[in-house]
């Protein structure tokens, strides 16, 4: 599988698409050791959704807050939450990369165009909801 064709497949087919949900998607490639696919989701801005494939997978990931962000207090309580809240979210779960929370979703190589759609668009719909669920464990 020629992985930055799939990747630019993936761009094209997405950009500038209306979703299920009625959420429009805008793209841009960057280029680099591994080459990263970020989709943009109209009036959902701030949490894009950052695309990568491999051999097995696609990978869709949104940053949602950082380590800095957190009450230190509350620290324990909200990774008891996420790891809680991991199964019953449908499509995506929780991760963390060095200081920085994702909620993420994965997909394998040979899924649709349609399936990958309705990822984004519920990846998208579970940031706003974590976001709104944890707010009482982030500085204001």
């Amino acid at each position: 599988m020629n992985l930055p064709k799939k990747l630019t497949e993936l761009a094209n087919g997405l950009n500038g698409i209306k979703s299920y949900a009625g959420l429009v998607f805008n793209t841009e490639m960057i280029p680099g050791e591994t080459d990263v696919l970020v989709v943009t989701i109209e009036d959902r801005e701030e949490f894009p959704v950052y695309i990568t494939v491999d051999e097995s997978q696609i990978l869709c990931i949104t940053h949602v807050w950082k380590e800095v962000e957190i009450i230190p207090e509350k620290r324990i309580e909200l990774l008891e939450t996420l790891l809680m809240m991991n199964l019953p979210m449908p499509l995506s779960s929780f991760s963390k990369l060095g200081h920085q929370y994702l909620i993420f979703g994965a997909l394998s190589t040979h899924s649709s165009l349609e399936e990958l759609i309705e990822e984004i668009d519920v990846l998208s719909d579970n940031t706003l909801i974590a976001i709104e669920e944890l707010r009482d464990y982030f500085i204001k």
